[in-house]
């Protein structure tokens, strides 16, 4: 099995096929995205680079919001460390991380190009979901955007253990441009079975999110993903996070919402939807089921 590829350059033909990626599989693949491969080659490169800083240095990338910041190894996760970026779309949040880790005049330029170019394809992933859906609106238009920027350090006697352990992410939507030398990614598919994500050099892989579940009133699925170690060797990837609303709460919209198809989960916000998630300490969708307004089906 392989999750669907969605090209934008063949759209709206491609409209069904979007939703249909979203409701059965929770991800998709990208291609024609319009974002040069040099400038995703120059930005593995950057962060590349990022992660051979001293410690003192990478701990200056501090929190704007809890867990954005520099993740060092950790117990549950001892092979994988990350950087982080709030918000993506903010010029002035992209120099101040730049400023905190010495980044040069040329990784800055980079960084701050692909930041634009992977928020606004988040934008555009957002359109045509709400085209899809029958919606003419720019919804996600000024919602957050976050980076993670990931190491994983696997070594011959990892292979077989966990990079990252299961979750679903929490925000709507999330762009990977994944290794595209190294596997390991692996997604859930409705029947609970992982299937394994191949690299594809030049795409790039989108998940959808709890967020996402929430405002299509259970029509898509917040996927559940993992990292596996399947070879020693360095892993690196970039995730670019579309969160939610900045303070209104978010629902499903009333076009959602019939008799047939009861609203089914009560309006939050993302931050207290967020801090739920870490209150409960569960990371794989779980949290839903705490804003749920109607009993789970069958």
């Amino acid at each position: 099995m392989a999750i669907p590829v969605i090209d934008l350059k063949d759209f709206p033909e491609q409209s069904g096929a979007l939703l249909r990626a979203c409701e059965e599989w929770g991800c998709f693949r990208i291609v024609n995205h319009k974002i040069p491969s040099v400038l995703l080659s120059d930005m593995k490169s950057v962060i590349k680079s990022l992660f051979d800083l001293p410690m003192e240095i990478k701990r200056r990338n501090t929190d704007v919001i809890v867990g954005s910041g520099y993740w060092p190894p950790s117990k549950e996760n001892p092979f994988y460390e990350a950087f982080g970026l709030f918000d993506v779309a903010s010029p002035q949040a992209v120099e101040t991380f730049c400023t905190n880790l010495d980044a040069s005049p040329q990784q800055r330029e980079t960084i701050l190009l692909y930041s634009r170019a992977i928020s606004d394809l988040g934008m555009e992933i957002g359109r045509k979901i709400a085209g899809g859906m029958g919606l003419d609106c720019d919804f996600m238009k000024e919602w957050p955007c976050q980076f993670r920027i990931n190491r994983y350090n696997f070594t011959p006697d990892t292979v077989g253990s966990s990079g990252v352990c299961m979750h679903t992410d929490s925000g709507f939507l999330t762009i990977l441009q994944d290794d595209e030398n190294v596997g390991g990614l692996e997604v859930m598919d409705k029947t609970g079975a992982f299937v394994i994500v191949e690299p594809m050099p030049g795409t790039l892989l989108a998940n959808l999110g709890d967020m996402s579940t929430l405002w299509s009133n259970g029509r898509f699925y917040n996927v559940k993903h993992r990292v596996q170690c399947k070879e020693a060797m360095t892993r690196f990837s970039i995730a670019m996070f579309v969160l939610g609303p900045k303070e209104e709460a978010l629902e499903a919209p009333p076009e959602f919402v019939d008799a047939e198809h009861p609203r089914l989960y009560s309006p939050i916000t993302f931050e207290d939807f967020r801090k739920l998630r870490l209150s409960i300490g569960a990371r794989a969708g779980e949290a839903l089921e705490h804003v749920r307004l109607q009993p789970a089906g069958p």
